[in-house]
């Protein structure tokens, strides 16, 4: 989530309004959820897609005739990362922490059928506003729990995820109990010995959080690459960033050359460049965690 000028990938309760009917919508579609105000925009550019705001700050995108289409530049770097932890079409388990419109649901549903895929989700009408308005493939594999995506991690049952990708945020800021060493070891705990954690990371000048969350996932996990946009990684501008970690080697010249030749390109580093940026940071622990800085309001105008 939090993705504003820039961040997409080819641009730059329930609620009681109708739902989307398809190609040729025109209305947004509002209702109240926990979290606030929720808002499906439509996609004048696709006919049957919608941007999903929270209190004004977007947070996904789907296309329900298209769900391999990531329009979200950050969406987009996760969906090379679905792509590239196991051979093409092979289904994975996958947990999401954060579900969003499930965008990342969807794509991997399309594009590694039978797929067995758990999001956890602690807005509970967030969930029953996307799933009125847009509903899942029933063929699709995905359940989802609404809960507090750290409880709802510790019903993982220890090495079913082939994937745990983090995409959690309260209003534009992850909450600071899923930016710890010890959230990272029940990530550990529920990844495969080949398994992936991937996570969305948003941050600002002087990337002090994202330095922190680099060095604890460092702490971790034997292999990292972050991409981003290079006006974040100079600190000239908030943005998301993506992180992947784990215990086996990444195919990190594959991920720079998909993120290098997306629509709006970005820049990975790892090994002794990403260690260096990190900048002798400290992990983080439950003890001392704070939630993401919150992002200027430019950031969504």
């Amino acid at each position: 989530m939090v993705a504003g000028k820039g961040g997409k990938g080819s641009r730059g309760g329930k609620g009681n309004a109708e739902a989307p009917r398809g190609r040729g919508a025109a209305e947004a579609v509002v209702g109240q959820v926990t979290g606030g105000r929720a808002e499906l925009t439509p996609d004048r550019e696709r006919g049957n897609a919608w941007t999903l705001l929270i209190d004004g700050a977007p947070q996904s995108h789907v296309d329900l005739d298209d769900p391999g289409y990531l329009d979200f530049a950050y969406q987009r770097r996760i969906g090379h990362l679905i792509d590239l932890v196991a051979p093409a079409r092979q289904p994975l388990n996958v947990v999401h922490l954060g579900g969003g419109a499930f965008t990342l649901a969807r794509y991997t549903a399309a594009a590694r059928p039978r797929s067995t895929q758990q999001v956890v989700e602690i807005d509970a009408g967030l969930v029953a506003f996307v799933r009125e308005h847009l509903p899942l493939d029933p063929q699709a594999r995905v359940r989802v729990r609404a809960v507090d995506a750290r409880a709802g991690l510790a019903k993982i049952p220890d090495g079913w995820a082939d994937l745990v990708i983090a995409d959690v945020f309260s209003g534009a800021r992850t909450p600071a109990h899923l930016t710890s060493a010890e959230f990272l070891d029940d990530v550990r705990r529920a990844l495969a010995p080949t398994g992936w954690y991937v996570a969305n990371l948003a941050d600002g000048p002087p990337l002090a959080h994202l330095r922190g969350q680099i060095a604890t996932a460092a702490s971790r996990f034997g292999h990292l690459a972050v991409a981003a946009d290079p006006v974040v990684w100079r600190g000239k501008r908030f943005g998301n960033a993506v992180l992947v970690a784990a215990d086996r080697e990444l195919p990190v010249a594959e991920f720079t050359r998909r993120v290098a030749s997306d629509p709006h390109p970005g820049r990975v580093e790892h090994g002794r460049a990403l260690a260096d940026f990190a900048g002798g940071a400290a992990p983080v622990a439950d003890a001392s965690a704070v939630a993401s800085p919150e992002p200027p309001p430019s950031v969504f105008r």
